[in-house]
């Protein structure tokens, strides 16, 4: 058994690392730390399962994803985020993942999880499964972020952190101008005016 590990917080690594060893004895886990290591890792060796934070720097947890999958991987995905998961849990399902985990979830939870995608089914928690029943609904009304692509809500939340333009384009190796052009996108989806408006927006639906 296989297991690679990719959270920018050593602490995270270790702690579900030593989850999977504990559960599995023999497994082999390899920890990585961002975006670059795992597409190289998941080119090079065949793994069982990748546990995957979502919020890593420069290219992030599902722009990774999108790009392991378009190389051909097909090792399940575990996706883990501290974000809540009505903001990510459907992104990351259209984008390729075998399930969506918040940080949060019990150890017996994650386990779970992961002996799931090890059998080649989806993880889905309860409330998922319900958000994804609620979406079929054709006259269900959906928040206005959801509109926005991933790239979008990853820069919202960079803003309604209080990032400037010049240190979210360093953070995504993006020029100024492109992390304007989002911005501007990003207030015109959201029929919003200003950076304080949309740090408004991000904390009263729970982005940040």
């Amino acid at each position: 058994m296989k297991f690679l590990v990719a959270d920018d917080h050593a602490i995270v690594r270790k702690g579900l690392a030593q989850i999977l060893c504990d559960e599995f004895p023999s497994a082999i886990v390899k920890e990585v730390s961002n975006s670059n290591e795992v597409i190289e890792e998941s080119q090079k060796e065949i793994w069982d399962v990748i546990l995957l934070d979502i919020s890593m720097p420069g290219r992030n947890g599902i722009e990774t994803l999108k790009q392991i999958r378009s190389n051909g991987v097909k090792t399940p995905v575990l996706m883990l985020s501290m974000h809540s998961e009505e903001q990510y849990a459907i992104r990351v399902l259209k984008a390729g993942a075998s399930g969506f985990l918040n940080k949060e979830t019990a150890t017996d939870e994650l386990l779970v999880a992961v002996r799931k995608v090890l059998s080649g089914r989806k993880y889905i928690s309860a409330s998922v499964a319900e958000k994804l029943a609620e979406a079929v609904g054709e006259n269900e009304e959906k928040p206005a972020y959801e509109s926005l692509s991933d790239r979008e809500l990853q820069v919202l939340q960079f803003i309604a952190s209080g990032k400037t333009v010049s240190e979210i384009g360093d953070e995504l190796s993006l020029s100024v101008n492109t992390i304007s052009t989002y911005r501007s996108r990003i207030l015109e989806k959201l029929n919003l005016s200003n950076n304080a408006e949309l740090t408004r927006y991000a904390l009263d639906n729970n982005l940040v």
